[in-house]
């Protein structure tokens, strides 16, 4: 079982920096690409045949607990052959395709094998997620970053260039401060010397996964996963229309694929039609769903329910949707506090986020609501959502400078499977190399 949330997907730092030979060849990824493809399909089959064994022995059990003359009824009306098992229709929708050895894979497996993968240990879902993140940039890729590479990979930086640059930077949403920031750093390397277009280019993603990467400096909990065998509650805020309550059922899914016990409070009651998309998602994502079905109930009485619920049953990730309102930051600082009361008194062993939910298209427009959020939540990171849809993917690099904020999850489609744990590394890969 792949846990998503420890999942390697960036290289490891090395003490002392690597000496380059120019006379070292460079790995042959379209060969490991064959062997991680090879690996994929053999492990697909040998998972159908086990599927295909289970299903039969569960037919054979269900015949046998049968009396004879209603089996007899049985086969005439219908074969048992022909029947659908209910556990394989759930699993339509969540089933990983079997990757096409194509171009999206072989970048796919690069980036896997830069980050220091093994080829055998390379899964089906990785490359379909790879593949999603490299689309989902597309937008942004060719309207701005193609642009980009042009003008840092021709040499040493004229006046014309920096604004040229600046000008590609802030089109995508980068910020005035993140933009200072790389046009410094790039004016410093390269008013030196005129780097080949293959060592500004790496030149600059050094820069930006730095700039992404900074919050976690300043951050308790670097690496963001759930704890096993203890009760950690993710607290999702975020206004209504940025894709909150479609996250926490996506993050429910992530959780049980990864092989942690998840239930979802769905604490977001004031909100017309949310406890039911809550339980919707909940369906999908095969969680339980704590509500109540009043009209304005109390999130915290919810919240309070959901805490009961999970320590019964022993529950290692709650996920709370609270509400999405932004009448005034006293309001919603007032809310937010009541839930925090309720966690501290009935769950105060518990290991307790905050995630603001982050609408990718709105670009800078968005950091204004998430500079509300993050003055009245103890905010642990940020769920950026909808990246696919937009041309401004630089707001990752926005939420980070000016926010202070890690960036723990992104979100690249509307599919149950489209949300996966921020990579700073995959990202700029996508950006920049996709």
């Amino acid at each position: 079982m792949l846990n998503w949330f420890r999942r390697k997907s960036k290289p490891e730092e090395p003490e002392t920096p690597p000496i380059v030979e120019e006379t070292v060849s460079s790995p042959d990824y379209l060969d490991w690409a064959k062997t991680a493809f090879q690996n994929i399909q053999q492990r697909k089959a040998q998972e159908q045949q086990q599927e295909e064994v289970a299903e039969t022995s569960e037919q054979e059990e269900q015949l046998q607990e049968q009396p004879q003359e209603e089996v007899v009824q049985e086969t005439i009306a219908q074969p048992s052959w022909l029947e659908k098992s209910d556990r394989l229709e759930q699993l339509q929708e969540i089933a990983p395709e079997t990757p096409a050895l194509d171009e999206d894979f072989v970048w796919s497996a690069k980036v896997l094998a830069q980050s220091g993968r093994k080829a055998e240990d390379v899964s089906a879902e990785e490359i379909q997620w790879l593949k999603k993140l490299r689309q989902g940039l597309d937008k942004t890729r060719r309207n701005v970053v193609n642009q980009l590479k042009s003008i840092v990979g021709a040499g040493p930086l004229n006046k014309e260039a920096v604004l040229e640059i600046e000008s590609l930077l802030l089109q995508a949403d980068v910020g005035i401060e993140a933009t200072d920031e790389i046009i410094k750093a790039l004016e410093n390397r390269l008013k030196e010397e005129a780097l080949p277009p293959d060592q500004a280019i790496a030149y600059l993603k050094e820069i930006l996964c730095e700039i992404l990467d900074r919050p976690l400096k300043d951050s308790n909990n670097q690496e963001f996963f759930p704890q096993k065998n203890q009760l950690n509650i993710w607290l999702m805020t975020g206004v209504n229309g940025a894709g909150k309550t479609t996250t926490v059922g996506k993050l429910a899914h992530l959780a049980n694929q990864s092989g942690y016990s998840c239930m979802i409070a769905a604490a977001d009651t004031f909100r017309a039609a949310a406890v039911e998309q809550v339980k919707v998602w909940g369906e999908r994502s095969q969680t339980p769903v704590i509500s109540n079905s009043s009209k304005n109930a109390d999130p915290a009485a919810v919240v309070f329910d959901g805490i009961v619920a999970a320590q019964s049953r022993s529950i290692e990730l709650l996920i709370v949707d609270t509400a999405g309102r932004l009448q005034n930051k006293k309001n919603l600082m007032d809310e937010l506090a009541k839930i925090r009361r309720i966690l501290d008194k009935k769950a105060p062993e518990a290991l307790v986020e905050s995630l603001l939910v982050l609408d990718a298209t709105l670009g800078q427009n968005g950091l204004s609501q998430a500079k509300i959020f993050s003055e009245a939540a103890q905010l642990s990171g940020v769920v950026l959502t909808k990246l696919d849809g937009t041309a401004k993917g630089g707001i990752a690099l926005a939420i980070a400078q000016q926010l202070n904020l890690p960036i723990r999850f992104i979100g690249v489609g509307e599919g149950i499977e489209d949300l996966r744990p921020f990579s700073s590394y995959e990202f700029i890969e996508a950006l920049l190399n996709g």
